[in-house]
């Protein structure tokens, strides 16, 4: 078959950025009312879970210093649902992987699965906390505010979500996932009021990045405010994100996934494909075919999020670990994104598979995007179909001449030509 030409593009993001995430950090905790809040002595939790933060480390020291500063005994707690195997010396191996141990936090780093109830909710569910934070005399919440990868609501990746299934444990990121991505969006608010009001929240630290994953925010956020502030805050990250800059694809080429990049390995917001029951899809972008070429070698062989592709390769299949991703799926509840797509022996089959399978047939007029991830998508890659399209966009710019796929003897693409990053 004969591939597209493909043009190099770049695209431009909103750059805003904190200069000095650190200093922000330790700005919007010591002017809050945290130091009201506290006693001297105070044991103050501060939760520590998600992945990929800018600079988090940094920020939960940050953290930790102010709270002393201002009279309490700090200890970072692993605040993860059922991550690292639902374990306490497995979430700690994840923060340790970040940077957040004792050494570098001149803090204890604390971890339990152990949980204790708090209340109901109306209709009789549950509510569940960590035990060393329904222990400690305080509360910080930080966490990045972000669209969530498998559900809608005012309520997403956050504070709110923090509480309730990072705190919740495996107990209760177990109860929370049985409801489905249509109950998530009620659960967590539900869950949560309860926990504002049984449970020591003194502070939440609210972080906003922008779409080349610097911090564009940092808010202090007051418990008696975070049902209010947040979905405010939401709409914020919202825009903020990087998109694919048009509406319609034919095929897009995705060279890598994983748990560093999102918590299903590409980004459902990105490739506008959600497929879960419950929950409406994106309004664009309108992508028929997509190919996954290969695993990060971060996310050590979870290929979670891989049944969103509809074509992968041999090389990505070998790279599986198996057990890592089917715990990952069956705790979700949403076993369709660890299903295997058709694979190709190598890169070039794969492409073929899709493009042949396009409704267009794969001819001249195919509309092909290639992208290095979801996180990644400021260098990308076009075929001339896209180009008139492209073209009448400012924030984007064709910054190279078009050359063809080059493969290896194996059939894998190959640095040169349209190879990204």
């Amino acid at each position: 078959m004969d591939l597209p030409r493909m043009f190099p593009l770049r695209q431009t993001f909103d750059a805003e950025s904190l200069d000095d995430p650190v200093a922000g950090t330790r700005a919007c905790v010591l002017n809050s009312s945290l130091g009201e809040r506290i006693s001297r002595g105070d044991r103050v939790a501060i939760t520590a879970g998600s992945r990929g933060i800018h600079r988090i480390a940094q920020m939960t020291r940050a953290i930790a210093d102010c709270v002393r500063e201002l009279g309490g005994d700090p200890f970072i707690l692993a605040s993860m649902g059922s991550h690292g195997g639902a374990t306490t010396d497995g979430q700690k191996a994840i923060l340790a992987s970040y940077g957040i141990e004792e050494s570098t936090m001149g803090a204890p780093v604390d971890a339990t699965m152990d949980v204790v109830e708090v209340g109901k909710t109306e209709d009789g569910v549950p509510v569940v906390l960590n035990r060393l934070a329904k222990e400690a005399d305080a509360v910080v919440l930080v966490n990045r505010i972000k669209p969530h990868t498998s559900f809608r609501g005012p309520y997403e990746s956050g504070l709110m979500k923090m509480m309730t299934i990072g705190l919740g444990s495996h107990r209760g990121a177990t109860l929370a996932h049985s409801m489905g991505a249509d109950g998530l969006p009620l659960m967590i608010p539900a869950w949560g009021r309860i926990i504002l009001r049984e449970a020591p929240i003194a502070l939440g630290v609210a972080i906003l990045e922008n779409a080349y994953e610097q911090t564009a925010k940092v808010v202090a956020v007051e418990p008696d405010e975070l049902t209010a502030v947040e979905p405010e805050l939401l709409d914020e990250a919202r825009e903020l994100m990087p998109r694919i800059p048009v509406d319609r694809i034919d095929l897009l080429i995705v060279d890598r996934i994983g748990k560093n990049i999102s918590g299903t390995g590409m980004d459902p917001n990105i490739i506008g494909r959600i497929w879960l029951a419950g929950v409406k899809e994106p309004d664009s972008p309108r992508i028929e075919r997509i190919v996954v070429l290969d695993l990060t070698p971060e996310t050590h062989g979870n290929a979670n999020g891989i049944g969103l592709a509809d074509v992968t390769t041999r090389r990505l299949v070998d790279r599986i670990d198996f057990k890592a991703t089917y715990a990952n799926a069956m705790t979700s509840t949403f076993l369709n994104r660890a299903y295997i797509p058709i694979v190709g022996e190598n890169d070039r089959e794969a492409i073929e598979i899709a493009l042949g399978t396009c409704g267009n047939g794969g001819n001249g007029g195919v509309r092909v995007m290639r992208i290095r991830s979801t996180l990644e998508l400021e260098h990308l890659w076009a075929s001339e179909a896209l180009l008139p399209e492209l073209s009448a966009l400012p924030e984007v710019e064709v910054s190279g001449e078009p050359a063809g796929m080059d493969f290896d003897v194996e059939g894998n693409l190959t640095m040169s030509g349209s190879r990204s990053g």
